[in-house]
């Protein structure tokens, strides 16, 4: 459900949202649904041997947790590009916190093409994933 559409300009913020913590139940989960079955996402043995302490989050399963939070946002029908930057591992244990920034508003004349920029951080401060996105708005 999108949330807070009418009255966008630069410098509007969404309301942030937390997922976690993140487990190693849906990092597996993850790799079912996905098709990735790195084992560095779900077998602890394999992971700590390559040098890890734990197995870790898909860089795409953190996109997507980030992706859920703007398209509930500003709408799923709306989105026109979505780019992100894998910046942090993100481990088992970890609340991501999701923010977003409208950081332009070009009205056209098939709508407004809002540009957002989108953070998902870990409770560290860290951030994990950096999105940029553009979203055409009725209107």
């Amino acid at each position: 459900m999108t949330t807070g559409i009418t009255r966008l300009e630069a410098g509007t913020q969404a309301p942030p949202r937390d997922f976690g913590p993140l487990d190693r139940r849906m990092f597996v989960r993850y790799s079912g649904a996905s098709g990735d079955f790195n084992p560095m996402h779900y077998d602890d043995t394999l992971a700590r041997a390559a040098g890890y302490p734990s197995v870790f989050s898909q860089g795409m399963h953190s996109a997507a947790l980030l992706a859920s939070f703007a398209v509930d946002w500003l709408g799923a029908e709306n989105v026109r590009r979505f780019r992100v930057r894998f910046r942090e591992q993100v481990w088992p244990g970890d609340v991501l916190t999701c923010t977003g920034e409208v950081t332009a508003v070009e009205q056209r004349a098939d709508g407004r093409l809002v540009t957002v920029e989108l953070t998902a951080r870990r409770q560290t401060g860290g951030v994990a994933i950096g999105a940029s996105a553009d979203f055409l708005l009725p209107g």
